[in-house]
């Protein structure tokens, strides 16, 4: 089974190089980039491919000889030291075939993303638990050497957010990032609550890979954009000036907003990123229906509606659902401590990968 999904990759890769001979591809810019930075994805796969099949090829001339009736001792004895090399040497490179395959399977692995975070169930409370959920993230980012980018905030009234959106980049932003997709849910006392009384509250959090120019075309004519002036909590100048920036697409009714930087540009380009992020998450869950119906039962698989993970304040606990892992160390994992839990997660989806193949 292994074997045969590189073949496909190969095959895949020779229709590539075909179409990048031809003179006619070069007239389409972006046609051209899309299937040069393919092509340069699969090359590792036709290599490592190649080796193996070259090794495969000689390991059956070996066994030709031994399955002849007339064999020379000497030469048996040779051959058969070569055949443990080639033997040994064929399961080296099925292995790293296997973990190419799985890496490659994941085609966001190198891409930088979009975290949005926003509260849910719970008034009050879930705006401070989204504020929280925010800190943990920025910490883990800090921790591991990438960079954190306030894209947009809607700050509530007792210092939480109704919303916050985020870029991380830096090497293996997305895999680092993505299981967080999904409901989190907490259960602590409020602080907006008097009687001590335990709440159950709950923010979603989305990891969407960023998207290039390449990857999902925008055409001017199906944007609307607005301007006005910023508002809410900012700062002195905020209200200022006609900074913030709407902008609606109107083949999918999708809207985003953008305030927080006093430049109208800068506004634009933060909320068109977001804008290609979300719809070209919306295509690849779309393809991802049609391939599977299943796909609320896999790890990571995204979907905002799942509750994913519990905070449970009272005993310290943190219990993520999809792979029934709980740890005894919730304030730990909210001051960004979370390798226990992503290295779980990562284990449960390279076996179910694996499984699939």
């Amino acid at each position: 089974m292994l074997i045969e999904q590189l073949k496909k990759i190969k095959l895949r890769a020779q229709e590539l190089e075909a179409k990048l001979a031809d003179p006619e591809l070069f007239k389409d810019r972006t046609q051209y980039q899309a299937c040069t930075k393919e092509l340069a994805r699969l090359k590792p796969f036709t290599t490592a491919l190649s080796e193996y099949e070259r090794v495969h090829h000689e390991l059956q001339e070996i066994e030709t000889f031994f399955n002849s009736k007339n064999k020379d001792e000497e030469l048996t004895k040779l051959y058969q030291e070569e055949r443990e090399k080639l033997s040994a040497k064929a399961g080296e490179l099925e292995a790293l075939l296997e973990e190419k395959l799985l890496e490659g399977s994941n085609i966001n692995l190198d891409k930088n993303i979009i975290v949005e975070i926003r509260a849910g169930t719970g008034g009050e409370e879930a705006s401070l638990f989204a504020r929280d959920l925010f800190r943990m993230y920025s910490r883990y980012v800090a921790q591991h050497g990438l960079a954190l980018e306030i894209i947009s905030t809607s700050p509530s009234g007792k210092g939480g957010f109704k919303e916050v959106i985020v870029g991380v980049s830096g090497e293996e932003a997305y895999q680092k990032f993505q299981f967080e997709s999904g409901t989190h849910r907490v259960q602590r006392v409020p602080e907006t609550e008097a009687s001590g009384r335990i709440h159950t509250s709950a923010a979603t959090v989305a990891v969407l890979p960023e998207a290039d120019e390449v990857e999902v075309n925008v055409k001017p004519d199906d944007l609307r954009i607005e301007v006005c002036r910023a508002g809410g909590p900012g700062g002195q100048g905020v209200n200022t000036t006609d900074s913030a920036v709407q902008i609606l697409h109107i083949p999918t009714g999708m809207i985003v907003r953008c305030q927080d930087e006093r430049s109208q540009l800068k506004n634009k380009n933060k909320a068109m990123r977001v804008l290609r992020a979300r719809l070209l998450e919306m295509e690849r869950e779309k393809q991802a229906r049609e391939i599977s119906e299943n796909r609320r039962k896999q790890v990571g698989s995204g979907d905002r509606s799942e509750k994913i993970r519990t905070y449970n304040f009272p005993d310290n606990r943190v219990t993520d659902h999809r792979i029934g892992l709980t740890l005894h160390s919730l304030h730990d994992i909210l001051d960004g401590n979370l390798e226990e839990l992503i290295s779980g997660l990562m284990k449960e989806d390279r076996a179910r990968r694996l499984n699939a193949l």
